[in-house]
């Protein structure tokens, strides 16, 4: 019975992790495609103002959509991917607990 409940448990764990990782690859997706269509909307408009492409290229425009959202993306991947790199995840989770587990059990045998 518990090990039927641990593989579920552990199941449900995996599928939210794989839920997770998708979700992040789909934002980075969209993040580009958007990204590209504003940036061209954005120097096409310059250019119709008499900007030469140089100057279209180097206004603020362009990359400020670019920069704030990459932001955004920064944090969601810090979310799924990122405290697992500084040691964080599901994995010191467990190793925390089951070290508290045992202090705890310690101290009921004495």
């Amino acid at each position: 019975m518990d090990n039927k409940f641990i593989q579920e448990q552990n199941y449900t764990r995996a599928k939210k992790r794989v839920k997770a990782i998708k979700g992040f690859y789909i934002h980075g997706i969209v993040y580009v495609y958007i990204n590209i269509f504003l940036s061209g909307i954005i120097i096409f408009g310059l250019m119709q103002n008499n900007y030469s492409i140089k100057n279209a290229l180097s206004n603020f425009g362009v990359y400020s959509t670019w920069i704030f959202w990459g932001i955004g993306l920064f944090f969601h991947w810090m979310g799924v991917f990122g405290f697992k790199f500084l040691g964080f995840g599901q994995d010191w989770e467990e190793r925390k607990i089951q070290a508290y587990l045992e202090k705890e059990e310690e101290k009921r045998r004495f």
